[in-house]
Formats: structure tokens, sequence, C-alpha cells
């Protein structure tokens, strides 16, 4: 006679992204449940905040009764080892389980079912992210759009105007790259960029969702925007490269963000100029939701 569901443990892996959330929990393999939901509320340098947060997202998500067995969380934002162990440490206060708490972009290698590797992420930011033999957590980039974040949607759209702003300094015509930034953010004139774009509340989002004029000009045969895009590729390389100076394997790369992944003129620019600066590295496209790479450190935890 097989086990009930109820009988098995209880794994709950969190994948609490920039925009949504995603919580899975399985009874050995038996779903027990898949819910989605906004990552509004999410305070991640506010430990005891962000602990009282996952807590009440889990009490949803469950069966009324059900006590997880063991919990992952990779959450957004969680930069730091010391931070993401303070929401651990946290979380004790609502579950009497195992629970490990890592920033979201660790959930990748995990997800593809490696033990080991870098994980790359270029959505909105970008990021990457990987450990040292000894179990050390490392992370390059991930600095946010004004300083950072090369290769993610936010920064293709800086550089873009960037190089719109040159050609105009230049006394050259608007190519189909500046009538698409203009046309996007909805200005007369080259110029009136700068306003536009400096104006933003949310800058990573706000600049980010210009992105798809990048590649669209790019396939009208814009050379400044082909530059961008392949300019962002070696960025992107350049990030796994890093974490390959300072120890970390690199061998197998797991690339995701909408971005990327969405843009295959990106994602072609990255593994050539990956290619040539390390060339025993191999680039995998993440197939699964990260949640899986949740639910794989929880079962970890049993």
């Amino acid at each position: 006679m097989q086990d009930s569901p109820s009988a098995r443990p209880l794994v709950v892996g969190i994948d609490v992204g920039g925009t949504k959330t995603h919580l899975r929990a399985l009874a050995g393999d038996t779903p027990v449940a898949d819910h989605v939901r906004t990552s509004s509320g999410w305070r991640p340098h506010d430990p005891v905040a962000a602990a009282g947060w996952l807590a009440a997202l889990v009490a949803d998500a469950l069966p009324a009764g059900a006590r997880p067995s063991a919990v992952a969380v990779g959450g957004h934002a969680c930069e730091t080892p010391r931070q993401c162990e303070r929401i651990r440490t946290a979380l004790r206060l609502h579950f009497d389980a195992p629970a490990l708490v890592v920033g979201d972009a660790h959930l990748l290698v995990p997800a593809a079912g490696l033990d080991k590797g870098t994980a790359l992420v270029a959505g909105t930011g970008s990021v990457a992210v990987g450990r040292l033999p000894d179990g050390t957590a490392v992370q390059v980039g991930g600095w946010g759009a004004v300083l950072g974040d090369e290769g993610g949607a936010a920064g293709l759209v800086r550089e873009a105007a960037r190089a719109v702003w040159a050609a105009h300094d230049r006394g050259e015509e608007p190519d189909s790259l500046a009538l698409g930034l203009i046309a996007s953010l909805d200005v007369p004139e080259v110029p009136a960029l700068a306003a536009a774009l400096e104006g933003a509340s949310d800058v990573s989002a706000e600049w980010g969702r210009h992105a798809p004029v990048v590649f669209e000009a790019a396939a009208r045969g814009s050379r400044p925007a082909r530059t961008v895009i392949t300019q962002a590729g070696e960025a992107l390389a350049a990030l796994v490269t890093r974490l390959a100076a300072r120890g970390v394997p690199v061998d197998d790369v797991v690339v995701a963000g909408g971005t990327i992944l969405a843009q295959p003129a990106l994602y072609e620019a990255f593994t050539t100029a990956l290619a040539a600066t390390a060339p025993t590295a191999q680039a995998h496209p993440l197939q699964v939701p990260p949640v899986e790479g949740a639910v794989t450190l929880a079962r970890s935890l049993l």
C-alpha cells in the first residue's frame, strides 16, 4: 500500500521575483500547490517583514493544516549571504522546519538539474552568480540601470540613447534607432529624449519597456543598434569571466531572463563573446521555471 501524500515530507519552493512570485509545493512527487501572485509587499531589507510576508504566502497557498517539512526561497534583491541569512533566521518564528534563503538567481543552476555552475540573468537588469568550491556565494553585476545592468532591458535603452545622442552631436540625421526611441518615448526630437528618460520614477521598469525598439532597429539595419546589442552581449559574457577570475566554476552557464531568452540577437551576441573569453563555458537556456530550483533546494534540506 502506497503512502498517502499527507504522509510524505511536504517541500515548499518559492521564487520571489521582481514582479511576480511563484510557490510550488510537493509531497513526494505529488503536487500540493502551484501558486503565482505579485511580489507586491516583498521587503527583503527588512528580515522580519520579509519572513512574515513569506509565511503569509505559504499559509495562503497550502491547504488548511498543511505544515512544510522544508522551505527554500530564492528572493529578489536578497543581495548578500548575510541578508539572506537574516531572513532565514526570522523564518524560524513561523516554521518549525529547515529553511534556506538565497538570491533568486541562485535558483537557476539547481533548476537546470546541475550541481554546480554559473547563473546569468538578463531581464530588466542583469546579474551573474555562482559558488566557490567551498560553497561561498559570489555575485557580480546587478547594480541597477543608472550605474550598471549592462545587457538588461534598461541598460540596452540607456546605451541606445547614448548612441543616438552621439550621432546627433556628430550632425547625423536620425536613423531607425533614433526614430524608434523618439516614437516609443513620445517626444518630438532627439534632444528631448534626455528629459523623458531622466523623468522616470522607476528607472529600470520605465526604461526597460522600450528595449524592443533596439532590436527592431537592428533588424532594420541600424548600425548603432547592432553595436549596442553586440556590446551588451560582451558585457554579459564579462560577468561570467569575472566570476571565473574569482574561482567560480563556469563550465556550465545557465541563462535566464525575459530579455536574453526572448531576443535571439542578444543571446547570439552573448554566446559569441563567451566563446571568445571563456572557451570551455557552455551556455544552457533555462527550460523550466526557476521555482524548480527552489524545490530542489528544499528537498536537499530533508
